[in-house]
Parts: structure tokens; C-alpha cells; sequence
């Protein structure tokens, strides 16, 4: 796992990941430290930690420790969990950045946009009005306003206790 934490951030291709382990459970078990793997919050099954590819500041996802790919493979601890995770990821989004609204989704399966299809993750994104533009399309670009660093110290400190 030599590409994690080398600055490029935790998703950056080229990754290594051990054989049977998801792209997430390796940034979850590196041993790094969490400012290194913008993890977020750690709970007994579940954990948060920023999107290395945001569409906007702030941008992070909820998801189990273990790797699973639907909803219904999740069992009954891991799915309290995982949406009491959501609910406390809205209020530190709402808390450190003040958008005007939030959306709250999962892209189950490959043919529905999963980036990760085998690790199933809730993103978290806040939104402003006015903050759509097609840079993302059209240039395969994203500007953020805010360095990835900053962003998970800002959410860190707002994430309820």
C-alpha cells in the first residue's frame, strides 16, 4: 500500500490494495493516520472520510468497515450504524461548511455509477445554490476552493460527539 498517504490522496489511481480487501477496508486498515487518509470518524462497524475526487468542498462518504455491495448484505448493526453515520455526517457538513442544502445518495452497482461497486458508501455532498458548472464534464476538472487537508480538519471538529 506504498500510494497511501503519498500526498496524491487516498483514492489516487495506482493505489495498491492488498488481495481480498476493498479499496476502502485498505485506506481504513493502512495504519495511517487519519489526517493522512481523511478519515473522518471511526464508529464499530462504520466509518467517514472525505472523497479524494469532491465535487465540491466537503464532499465525504459513509460507509461499513467491511467491504459489501448492497444494502440487504449489510447486517442489522452495520445498517444502524451506517445511518446514524449519515445523520451525524449532515449535521458536521451543515456545522463546518453552512450550504444551503445537502444531497444524500449511494450508487449501487456499476451500471449505477459506483466508482467502488464492491464497497457500497453513502456520499455526503453540501451544495449552494449556484454551484453547478460543467468544468467537471467538459474538461474532466473540479475546482475547490478548499485543499482536501482543511477540509477534513474543519469537519473533524464539527462532527458530534
Amino acid at each position: 500500500m506504498a500510494s497511501l498517504g503519498d500526498g496524491t490522496g487516498p483514492e489516487a489511481p495506482g493505489t495498491t490494495v492488498p488481495e481480498g480487501s476493498s479499496l476502502f477496508e485498505a485506506i481504513e486498515q493502512s495504519g495511517l493516520d487519519d489526517s493522512e487518509t481523511f478519515i473522518i470518524h471511526r464508529g464499530p462497524t462504520c466509518f467517514a472520510l472525505l472523497n479524494a475526487y469532491p465535487y465540491t468542498s466537503g464532499h465525504l462518504m459513509v460507509l461499513p468497515r467491511r467491504a459489501v455491495p448492497t444494502l440487504a448484505s449489510l447486517t442489522s448493526e452495520e445498517h444502524d450504524e451506517l445511518w446514524a453515520t449519515v445523520r451525524d455526517a449532515v449535521a458536521a457538513v451543515e456545522s463546518a461548511f453552512s450550504p444551503g442544502g445537502v444531497n444524500v445518495g449511494l450508487n449501487l452497482g456499476s451500471a449505477a455509477g459506483a466508482g467502488v461497486p464492491d464497497h457500497l458508501h453513502v456520499h455526503v455532498v453540501p451544495r449552494w445554490a449556484g454551484d453547478t458548472n460543467f468544468t467537471t464534464t467538459t474538461a474532466d476538472l473540479r475546482v475547490l476552493p478548499e485543499a482536501l487537508g482543511e477540509s477534513w480538519r474543519r469537519l473533524s471538529e464539527s462532527w458530534p460527539s
